[in-house]
């Protein structure tokens, strides 16, 4: 219940109880009572009271200087700030020890506070945003705002931080005991992750092609192998964007995928139907979200986003693909300025739900201008922006020599060749990785499980 002043106004949420609480034990115990405080990342901003919160940072500003925090020194420094009579007097110190008569309870007081000023900054958010209605014409862009904000808020509240000692040993241990993938989200494909490692928290992957080259199969492929456990036994939870394609047309081509049955075939046997059903029970217990929704503006997205990370706590989002995102802020500057805006605020989505991001892309049609060996992709062919070159993390070339030299033996393999050129890769090497593509079921293997790594077929 909410406390009412004289005048008849709601008081914003506080407990000078559990402030005098957090005081009382610091001036008792110190050293423990204010690094539980650093611990839980109180602040002076935490306190309602004026003068709880100038003791407070008093009691800090002596700590982290090393000198002994107790009622005499804390009321001497006051006194030479010319800051005691601010901070309540000597009357008022005295009266904090006399109120807490043990320390033990300083956690449970933080936690009161802190849950007061979370309170507090949520009132303040509201307001912000209520007031922003009425001036702000762009529902939508307010809307993303606001959740961001309110986002913010959740993520601050849940935020640790891990000792550096902890940190340091725990990734050496990593490093010692090969740990192939250093905690990313695995691609499920045995060379790829080996030189990616996974895909990292926070990154922005961009996975380019010309159309026809099976980037959303790859896409798609690196989904089901997250969801299903392949790559390392644990399942992650997956979102998808699917700008171009129907939740349903992604099931179907999933199934087939999952299930090595080609699509377009006149007539299921019942093998055909067992597997059919075998790879449905398979990927209805996976956790794959799919927003299929068109035309999508990239505010609408990272909301949509957000929502997906609160709700189910996704550990990879994918998005199929760039060129279909619009960016109603930056539409008036041209196509390469608002792709610039949206590969931005893809990376900054990254960064934010601090979960990989795998965003497909095309490429422009100079491989196929003739005059480059194999028709194989730069990093300068990526459509529209050099944007999105400079905010990826990592950029992933796929090309099929078969699809533009239809007379690659097939005997030793060649056809079913797809490479994948790790062209740009912020944090680790780059180089190419050979897989096979089997077209029929728009599936994408490591390239030695059905064909050997020097083409021969096992």
């Amino acid at each position: 219940m909410s406390s009412i002043d004289q005048s008849g106004r709601r008081l914003p949420p506080c407990s000078e109880e559990a402030e005098r609480g957090v005081l009382g034990s610091a001036l008792i115990e110190s050293d423990k009572v204010i690094e539980l405080c650093i611990t839980k990342a109180l602040s002076a901003d935490s306190f309602y009271v004026p003068a709880h919160r100038l003791l407070f940072e008093q009691l800090l500003g002596m700590y982290q200087s090393a000198r002994v925090v107790d009622l005499l020194t804390v009321g001497e420094d006051l006194k030479t700030g010319g800051r005691l009579d601010q901070a309540g007097g000597y009357a008022f110190l005295e009266g904090l020890i006399d109120s807490t008569p043990t320390s033990a309870h300083a956690e449970y007081y933080i936690d009161i506070v802190q849950q007061k000023h979370l309170l507090r900054k949520i009132i303040s958010q509201a307001a912000e945003a209520i007031d922003h209605c009425y001036t702000d014409d762009d529902a939508e862009e307010l809307l993303s705002r606001t959740e961001e904000a309110f986002f913010e808020l959740s993520d601050k509240k849940t935020a640790s931080s891990e000792d550096w000692k902890n940190v340091v040993y725990n990734t050496a241990g990593q490093i010692i005991n090969g740990n192939i993938l250093d905690n990313g989200v695995p691609t499920g494909f045995i060379d790829l992750d080996k030189q990616l490692r996974g895909l990292h928290n926070t990154d922005m992957i961009v996975l380019a092609a010309r159309p026809s080259m099976g980037k959303t199969s790859l896409a798609m492929n690196i989904v089901e192998n997250a969801a299903l456990g392949r790559g390392g036994g644990k399942k992650y939870s997956v979102g998808v964007f699917s700008l171009e394609m129907s939740q349903e047309q992604l099931v179907r081509r999933m199934l087939y995928c999952k299930a090595g049955v080609p699509a377009w075939k006149d007539f299921f046997s019942e093998t055909d139907q067992s597997k059919i059903s075998s790879a449905a029970d398979q990927l209805g217990k996976a956790s794959i979200i799919v927003d299929d929704s068109a035309g999508l503006d990239v505010m609408d997205l990272r909301a949509r986003a957000r929502r997906m990370k609160r709700i189910h706590n996704v550990d990879l989002i994918v998005i199929d693909y760039l060129q279909l995102l619009a960016d109603k802020r930056r539409s008036r500057e041209g196509r390469q300025q608002e792709t610039a805006s949206i590969s931005n605020s893809i990376k900054a989505m990254a960064k934010e739900l601090k979960i990989p991001v795998l965003i497909l892309s095309q490429l422009s049609r100079a491989p196929e201008q003739g005059g480059r060996e194999g028709n194989k992709p730069r990093l300068s062919d990526l459509r529209d922006s050099g944007a999105i070159e400079q905010d990826a993390d990592v950029v992933l070339l796929l090309q099929r020599p078969s699809y533009y030299n239809k007379e690659l033996d097939a005997a030793s393999g060649e056809d079913t060749l797809a490479v994948l050129d790790i062209a740009k890769h912020r944090n680790g090497p780059t180089g190419e990785v050979k897989m096979n593509f089997f077209r029929e079921i728009t599936r994408f293997e490591d390239r030695d499980t059905r064909h050997g790594v020097d083409g021969t077929a096992e």
